[in-house]
């Protein structure tokens, strides 16, 4: 006998198109590669809603809703944000016929501004590569190039914050130590191990796994070892007070919210689970 889920799972829509078959949101993750926690985070947000429900409540999904799912992941994979997917959405219109087309083509421009902008990204660090940068400080445009405008607007601001607060420990004057030394291939490398560190405690928390399980404290300990290499010597307590600081302080919340709602609490949550087993 067919539980609930498999009933739902072969359920027809009684609608206009009689013939269409749902799916449940565990198979529309399945499809498409999109976790289940993603999904009903985009129904709750009205980015993709699914056409109906069950009579148990069970989210069910049409192939227009599909559609426009595949819309979101294309614009993700893009760089945007969900609320600029969503206003691009709304401009496109329906996900047939000449909405379709206007879909494709602004993802082509992307695609486009996309290859310009890593093209430009490659040929700054090939620059850099051909330099000796140990006794080179980087200008201004060159830190636009590596970093991106948003660092470069807010570095100067950062730094002074960071060395009122500071200053006087022995972290910061190690850290000051370590990078007077670096140059920008060393940079190059923090960057990328950064962006995968942060990729790591994403696939944790789009896999649903809770703040203390392994996968998320793994990535919290490989954060901790990033910064103990690169910058300072850094214990569990340390990175516990760190991690505070990601939920406390505004910019830092958005940092990790910009990333993902709910990462900035979930990954404070991951450090202090990790700090105490460290500790034990």
């Amino acid at each position: 006998m067919m539980n609930e889920k498999q009933r739902i799972g072969r359920q027809r829509h009684r609608g206009t198109h009689p013939e269409v078959e749902l799916l449940t949101v565990g198979e529309t993750a399945s499809a498409t590669g999109v976790t289940v926690r993603t999904l009903h985070h985009y129904d709750e947000i009205g980015l993709v809603s699914p056409a109906a429900r069950s009579s148990a409540g069970y989210r069910l999904y049409a192939p227009a809703d599909l559609e426009r799912l595949q819309q979101v992941v294309a614009y993700r994979r893009l760089g945007l944000g969900l609320e600029d997917i969503a206003t691009a959405l709304e401009g496109e219109g329906p996900s047939e016929g000449p909405g379709r087309r206007r879909a494709l083509e602004r993802q082509r421009e992307l695609v486009e501004e996309k290859i310009t902008e890593l093209t430009r990204l490659l040929a700054a660090l090939d620059t850099a590569l051909e330099k000796d940068m140990k006794d080179i400080d980087l200008s201004e445009n060159e830190m636009r190039e590596l970093f991106g405008d948003s660092y470069t607007e807010h570095f100067e601001e950062y730094q002074t914050e960071a060395e009122d607060r500071w200053g006087q420990t022995e972290a910061w004057k190690e850290s000051q130590r370590r990078t007077a030394s670096y140059t920008q291939e060393d940079w190059t490398r923090i960057s990328a191990e950064t962006e995968e560190n942060n990729r790591l405690i994403l696939a944790a928390m789009d896999a649903g796994r809770p703040a203390d399980s392994e996968q998320a404290m793994a990535a919290a300990e490989a954060m901790r070892v990033h910064m103990d290499h690169w910058f300072f010597p850094i214990d569990g307590d340390f990175h516990r007070s760190l991690g505070d600081m990601y939920v406390q302080d505004p910019r830092f919340t958005k940092t990790y919210e910009d990333l993902r709602p709910g990462l900035a609490q979930y990954l404070r949550d991951a450090i202090h689970a990790n700090a105490d087993r460290l500790a034990d």
